[in-house]
């Protein structure tokens, strides 16, 4: 290793330990602490004892370093799985839901929405199947609020609310 650092000049070398004194990622740190030993000549073999990751993983970060610099290190945002339904098709659940009963949609004696109840209507209008958690989580992405119904009684005669609560306070402070 010696004098001998490849084809890298002491500014790129001065630049990697910069990086490396900023980052607080530790896998970053991995990657460029790796970058920097190749830079100083280490083969693949002894970096990976020193950074603790396997040689193949060493091999893959200073592939992507040569052919992209620093940046081709940093981890793209993942994308995640792809949607089981597509933007017309949540946005007609959203009209559904928010114009809907159940009841109204062909699930008789049902009043309000559930999770399950949202993704029976699902499979039932798409043909896709959905976890109870995956309507949830569509629910919270389309901003529709989950909460469970209260009822108010339209007959309720007020003088006598008001004297089942005075009575309901007298039972539990004598309790």
């Amino acid at each position: 290793m010696g004098e001998e650092m490849g084809n890298y000049v002491k500014a790129d070398i001065k630049g990697m330990k910069r990086l490396l004194r900023k980052t607080k990622d530790t896998v970053m740190y991995r990657k460029y602490h790796a970058i920097l030993l190749h830079m100083k000549g280490y083969n693949n073999t002894k970096i990976s004892e020193l950074v603790e990751v396997d040689r193949k993983t060493v091999g893959r970060y200073v592939q992507k370093f040569k052919e992209g610099g620093i940046e081709n290190l940093i981890p793209k945002k993942s994308t995640g799985r792809p949607r089981l339904l597509n933007e017309f098709q949540e946005q007609e659940l959203y009209i559904t839901i928010s114009n809907n009963t159940p009841e109204d949609v062909g699930f008789d004696g049902v009043k309000n929405w559930t999770a399950k109840i949202a993704g029976e209507w699902i499979f039932r209008t798409f043909g896709v199947r959905y976890t109870v958690n995956g309507v949830l989580e569509m629910f919270h992405r389309l901003n529709l609020s989950y909460t469970r119904p209260t009822y108010v009684l339209a007959k309720a005669d007020p003088e006598r609310q008001v004297q089942f609560m005075a009575d309901f306070e007298d039972v539990k402070k004598n309790s």
